[in-house]
């Protein structure tokens, strides 16, 4: 019966502390919110932890979730887990990147074909060997589609800060699939 729910009347009998639903959104939502806070911190237990920490606060808040269509309580699930995660971040002390905007990489842009060829592993892994800052700024904006603006206000730094903490990141990465392609290709 729970699993044939659509995600309003999952929500409505989870407000209602139903234990058969409380189960069912966690077994729709936890690979999901897993996933977001993985490729946010790099590290596979402290993203178990702020997952379950997510979870208990979508459901001790429940009630204040207003539908709006399809998907729209797995993106409210997911900006739960997205708050979790910055402010876990932050409590880290997150430290202000130096901000020099100087430089321009001249790496090329991987292609799309090259990029699908690389395995979701390999491109997790490197996400994960980026620093917080870079980590947390290319899932913000890349992933989750977030303005350097609104990222800026999440994280307590400038837009251009946040521009160059990205710039960094891409750089980082496409080193990473360079050097893949041109091992790949030996």
């Amino acid at each position: 019966m729970y699993r044939d729910l659509d995600e309003q009347e999952l929500a409505r009998h989870c407000s209602r502390s139903d234990i058969k639903a409380e189960d069912e959104l966690y077994r729709r939502y936890a690979a999901r919110v897993y996933t977001l806070c993985r490729r946010y911190l790099g590290d596979s237990d402290e993203a178990k932890d702020l997952m379950q920490e997510s979870l208990i606060q979508a459901l001790d808040k429940i009630s204040t979730f207003s539908y709006s269509g399809k998907g729209s309580l797995g993106g409210w699930i997911s900006r739960i887990a997205i708050n979790k995660t910055i402010n876990h971040i932050k409590r880290q002390k997150w430290k202000t990147v130096p901000l020099d905007f100087s430089f321009r990489d001249n790496i090329p842009e991987p292609s799309p074909d090259e990029v699908e060829a690389i395995p979701h592993e390999k491109l997790l892994e490197w996400l994960s060997g980026l620093s917080d800052e870079r980590r947390t700024v290319f899932n913000l904006y890349c992933i989750d589609g977030y303005s350097h603006k609104d990222i800026a206000q999440m994280l307590g730094i400038s837009e251009k800060g946040s521009a160059g903490v990205l710039a960094k990141a891409r750089k980082q990465l496409k080193e990473n699939i360079r050097q893949y392609l041109k091992e790949k290709e030996r």
